[in-house]
């Protein structure tokens, strides 16, 4: 019992100075212009635009006021309840929700991918009966499916404040960065620019999308298999290593104590590592 009031006044002083750490920091957030000032700033503009991004309701401002919060509350809890690596939470409540929201975005930009034909092929059946390229935007809108929908009536939204519809696809472009969309987009741009007959080249334009995307699938299905060779051979050796020393732990004793054993780990290693790019660049096929 004695040998624990140091360990209990121990945590009790370091709870009390976490809190007062803590205080300081908020308040020097909010006392002025200062490098956290300046961090927190930007960390929350970032966070609005990620959330404007895909179109999620919320400001980054109280996402990081709940990021605060957490990392106050659980810490308070890890240096009470003796909870192990407690510490470790503070990490996930820092990059939790920009982590999220980066998978969010990416998610976002796939399915408006998948859709990018779906948006030609809409628009060019539209301007079969409607002349105006920005009328017939307007009414192939409720037809889309979400999330192209929620973009091209952003876009058009754009149009009703004054901007052209070519500035707005590309500020649409320059919003998504997306390769696949870039190649819709500029068809697009190309046949508002020059002319001619329009739904021909969008259709043609579409039919050239679906066909890629299928032979994307092809590639996809076909090296599949050596993708899963692929994490084999990067796991496959530490697996091995973690085996042999479970069973003789003096086994790799000559790698780590000998100089010839330093420079036989380290051409592995490297061997292992280059073994790994040229793998992934023979399967980055490149349609």
């Amino acid at each position: 019992m004695i040998d624990r009031v140091p360990i209990v006044l121990f945590k009790f002083l370091a709870l009390i100075f976490f809190l007062a750490g803590f205080g300081w920091t908020v308040f020097v957030v909010f006392a002025g212009d200062t490098i956290l000032t300046r961090y927190y700033r930007q960390y929350t503009a970032y966070l609005n635009r990620q959330l404007k991004l895909v179109f999620l309701k919320g400001t980054g401002e109280r996402i990081a006021l709940f990021q605060v919060l957490g990392a106050f509350v659980w810490s308070c809890l890890g240096l009470t309840l003796d909870i192990p690596y407690w510490y470790l939470g503070l990490i996930v409540a820092a990059g939790g929700p920009a982590y999220q929201l980066s998978r969010l975005r990416t998610d976002h930009i796939k399915r408006l991918e998948a859709q990018i034909d779906t948006l030609i092929l809409s628009l060019a059946n539209s301007l079969k009966t409607v002349p105006s390229p920005s009328a017939a935007l307007a009414a192939i809108v409720p037809i889309l499916p979400s999330p192209m929908r929620l973009e091209i009536d952003r876009l058009l939204k754009e149009m009703r404040i004054g901007s052209t519809l070519e500035q707005a696809l590309l500020n649409m472009s320059a919003r998504l960065r997306s390769a696949e969309m870039d190649n819709g987009l500029s068809a697009l741009l190309i046949g508002l620019q020059v002319g001619g007959n329009l739904p021909l080249v969008l259709e043609n334009t579409a039919a050239t999308i679906r066909e890629m995307n299928r032979l994307q699938g092809v590639v996809r299905s076909k090296t599949s298999e050596a993708r899963a060779q692929l994490w084999v051979l990067a796991i496959f050796p530490f697996a091995i290593c973690f085996a042999f020393t479970m069973l003789d732990p003096l086994y790799f004793e000559p790698l780590q104590t000998t100089v010839v054993g330093t420079l036989v780990t380290a051409v592995a290693l490297m061997l292992w590592l280059a073994s790994l790019l040229a793998a992934r660049k023979i399967l980055k096929v490149d349609i």
